[in-house]
């Protein structure tokens, strides 16, 4: 049930890609709307993740899990019903708010009631709903704005959102009573508005550069915010981060592999749907059933790694895991509009997806096995930000890459695709040599109690 409610989540971002003419034909929105209905869920979603886990640390996991399940389902249901850009804009902005409480909260609970090789299973299972979940997302929207409408891309949420709401508290047992703390404020605000502007600036160079003025505000906004953000918890009686916490090195390299590996998928997915829809002239419906396989491939190679990683390591895992991604990705740049799916674009797009499922297994698995129990909403918060900052920046890259392609006009250039078919296999080979250094070696082995000298 925690899984399916990530699932959600996760589908959610990729949701509206294949709906967004219809939903721009409806509501006669320009492009500068439409790109806010798909980025503001992204930015808000990761601007609020940590302040979200330290609150599931704070204030117990599935009371945090629950209240954000009321807000992202009625968000839902306004998205749907929303009549022009405002009330859909803000609809999902409520839904990323939603999001930001449960994907944390859900974690944090996932991974206090397993524990060992049933810890790495569930993991791989979350693993696998959050990669294959955004590749049913872009299914979904296919079928769903080719069926009743694009409204049920959130009306869809509704229904669902209501069953994992009466059945959590008969699963989930309740939270147990914490030491009463404070709540670092301040670091919660600038951890929050950084993370906000950091992704809105790379989202935002997708359009126009990122050489551009609002680019590059937003980026240095960013830092400076991150760094004010550092001196705040310096000094903060109860920090919202521990230092220790982010200095740990399977804390880095498991955000160092989510951001990777979402990064490629995305950007992946973004540009492979943009080369259906765009050059081969494929409906919504027929690109949404293209990436079903590429679904069920995610779901495989993440269960594989939950699998594999007791026995082998996550260093193991992730170096090979990225290597297949950068073989995928190398040869999808020999597409040719001329040859078929089948043989032109399936199988590198497959092979990547194959490979990237086991590296969110490590992501998750490295991270958490080496984080107290009593941060591990945070923990999860950090590792779940760098998943919608990874989504932002594969995105913003290769839209970048690929713009010359999809501007041109009469016969479609495939040069920019290749283009970012190969940055793709290029960053997938570089992400394998970075893992081979930073990954820890050896098998990763649960906490016990609050570990390595984390007290309260």
């Amino acid at each position: 049930m925690l899984a399916f409610a990530q699932f959600m989540l996760i589908v959610d971002i990729t949701v509206v890609q294949v709906a967004l003419p219809s939903i721009g034909d409806d509501l006669r929105l320009e492009r500068a709307a439409l790109t806010w209905v798909v980025t503001t869920y992204t930015l808000v979603f990761g601007g609020l993740m940590i302040f979200g886990g330290r609150l599931a640390d704070l204030l117990g996991a599935r009371r945090t899990l629950l209240a954000g399940l009321v807000v992202f389902t009625l968000a839902s249901l306004a998205s749907g019903l929303a009549q022009n850009a405002a009330v859909l804009i803000t609809g999902r902005a409520g839904q990323g708010i939603g999001a930001a409480l449960m994907s944390p909260a859900a974690l944090s609970i996932l991974t206090a009631t397993f524990h060992g090789r049933e810890r790495h299973r569930a993991l791989g299972i979350w693993a696998a709903i959050g990669g294959a979940g955004a590749a049913i997302g872009v299914l979904l929207s296919g079928l769903l704005t080719a069926g009743p409408g694009w409204q049920w891309v959130f009306f869809v949420n509704v229904p669902i959102g209501v069953a994992i709401l009466v059945l959590i508290p008969r699963l989930v047992g309740p939270d147990r009573s914490r030491e009463r703390q404070s709540l670092d404020v301040p670091g919660a605000l600038l951890v929050t508005a950084s993370t906000a502007a950091l992704i809105y600036g790379l989202v935002h160079a997708g359009d126009a550069g990122w050489g551009s003025t609002g680019t590059l505000a937003a980026v240095g906004g960013a830092i400076i915010g991150y760094g004010a953000f550092a001196l705040t918890e310096a000094k903060a009686a109860a920090p919202l981060m521990r230092p220790q916490t982010l200095a740990r090195r399977p804390v880095v390299s498991g955000t160092f592999l989510m951001l990777l590996a979402t990064g490629l998928l995305l950007g992946l997915f973004f540009v492979t749907s943009l080369y259906f829809q765009h050059v081969l002239r494929f409906s919504a419906l027929k690109t949404g059933l293209l990436f079903l396989p590429v679904a069920i491939a995610i779901t495989i190679g993440a269960q594989l790694g939950a699998h594999l990683i007791s026995r082998v390591g996550g260093r193991v895992i992730a170096v090979a895991s990225f290597a297949l991604v950068a073989a995928g990705a190398a040869m999808l740049t020999q597409i040719s509009p001329g040859d078929g799916v089948a043989t032109s674009v399936l199988p590198g797009f497959v092979i990547a997806a194959l490979g990237v499922g086991p590296v969110f297994v490590t992501a998750t698995t490295t991270t958490l096995a080496n984080v107290p129990a009593a941060e591990s909403g945070v923990a999860s918060g950090v590792v779940n930000t760098f998943h919608e900052l990874g989504g932002s920046i594969g995105v913003a890259v290769v839209s970048t890459i690929a713009a010359a392609s999809l501007s041109s006009a009469g016969t479609p250039d495939l040069g920019g695709f290749t283009d970012a078919y190969l940055a793709s296999a290029i960053a997938a080979a570089g992400a394998a040599v970075v893992a081979l250094v930073l990954v820890p070696a050896g098998k990763p082995q649960a906490v016990a109690g609050h570990g390595h000298g984390h007290g309260h």
